[in-house]
Order: structure tokens, then C-alpha cells, then sequence
């Protein structure tokens, strides 16, 4: 059975995303896959450009709809530009957060209507991934390891780690039910434990 080609790595704050979809696109590549690692929000120059108004100052900089509609736009730009390319070549992408984040954090965490943000993205971007990995872990572990990143690394992407716990319970609650609600593409990958024990379970899920 072929590999799904458009794989998405969600989940809540400090749940090792990028550091696993890095992983998974290092050992496709070793395999012999052409591999397009990416991200959201970004991946092109103004997707990018989006990114840094969205995930920078303060928690209240943008109204739900607001972060919803800017999300969506740089999600467009990135998949015209990066990810239908890519796929239509053959290549598989690798994307760290795609809409299900928009549904968890506008939706879930901020109060915007599900069926609302399914539609917009049905409208506008039109692409649903083949496979979606959601690394649950403990949103105060993963606030934990978050704020600890963000230390080390001097980084200002803090807005949505500022927000609140009830905000980031609400996100962990919607990450939580997803892999039960949509099984034929979601997988619940357990993300407590070592990098090489969570790589191993992400594995063993495409398999």
C-alpha cells in the first residue's frame, strides 16, 4: 500500500511537532522519497510574513475572526504556491499544523463555530490531508516545554502560549477528540516519553 503523500503533524503547544515531522521527513528521505517539509502558518515568503503578525505581541491582538481569516489566507498562498506543486509531482509533504489547528485554536479555543471555519477552508484552500498525526501530551507539559524552547531560543512567538489555561484546555479537548471523530484520517500518537520513542509510535502509524 502506497504511503499517504500529504501528511499533517498536529497537536497543542510544546507536543514535539516540528521536531518529529523533521524526523519523519529525514527517514522518507532516506528511504528514497522526494519529501517537501513545511509549515504553517508560513512556508512562502507572505505566508511567513502572516506568521509573524499572527504569533507575536499580545494575546488579544486579533479578534477570533481575525486570526481565522489571516490563518486562512496565508494557508492559501502556501498551498498554491508550496504544497499542490509538490504533490502534484509526486512528492509528499510534511506539514507541522494545517487546518485542524485553525478548528482547535479560532474554533475550540477562541469560540468560532466548527462548521464555520470547515467551510471557509472548504471555499478557499479546497485540500484535506491524506494522513493527520495528533501528538497528545499534557497541555501544562507541553506550556512546560514551550516556555522552556521559547527561553533557550530567545524566540517572541509567544501570543497564543500567553493566552491562558482555559484557552489551551479547550485546544488540548479538541486535539483529544479528533483522532476518534475523524478516524479514517487521523491517528493519536502518545507524545510523552523520549524523541525516539514518539518517532517510533509516529512509524509504526504510517505503517
Amino acid at each position: 500500500m502506497p504511503r499517504p503523500r500529504f501528511i499533517t503533524l498536529e497537536g497543542g503547544e510544546g507536543s514535539g511537532k516540528s521536531t518529529q515531522a523533521r524526523l519523519l521527513a529525514d527517514r522518507l528521505r532516506n528511504e528514497g522519497h522526494d519529501v517537501v517539509l513545511t509549515r504553517e502558518p508560513g512556508g512562502t515568503p507572505g505566508a511567513e510574513a502572516i506568521r509573524a503578525l499572527l504569533v507575536t505581541g499580545e494575546p488579544d491582538r486579533w479578534t477570533p475572526w481575525s486570526d481565522a481569516l489571516l490563518m486562512t489566507a496565508a494557508r492559501v498562498d502556501h498551498v498554491q504556491r508550496v504544497v499542490r506543486p509538490a504533490l502534484a509531482r509526486g512528492a509528499t509533504v510534511i506539514c507541522d499544523r494545517f487546518i485542524d489547528s485553525t478548528r482547535a485554536y479560532q474554533g475550540a479555543g477562541r469560540g468560532l463555530p466548527d462548521a464555520a471555519l470547515t467551510r471557509l477552508h472548504e471555499d478557499a484552500v479546497g485540500l484535506w490531508p491524506d494522513l493527520t498525526l495528533v501528538l497528545l501530551l499534557d497541555e501544562v507539559e507541553g506550556l512546560r516545554r514551550a516556555e522552556a524552547r521559547a527561553s533557550s531560543m530567545g524566540s517572541t512567538e509567544a501570543r497564543f502560549e500567553a493566552i491562558g489555561a482555559d484557552f489551551h484546555a479547550r485546544v488540548q479537548g479538541f486535539f483529544k477528540a479528533l483522532p476518534a471523530a475523524e478516524a479514517q484520517r487521523c491517528r493519536a500518537i502518545d507524545a510523552a516519553g523520549s524523541i525516539e520513542s514518539v518517532g517510533s509510535r509516529i512509524w509504526a502509524a504510517l505503517a
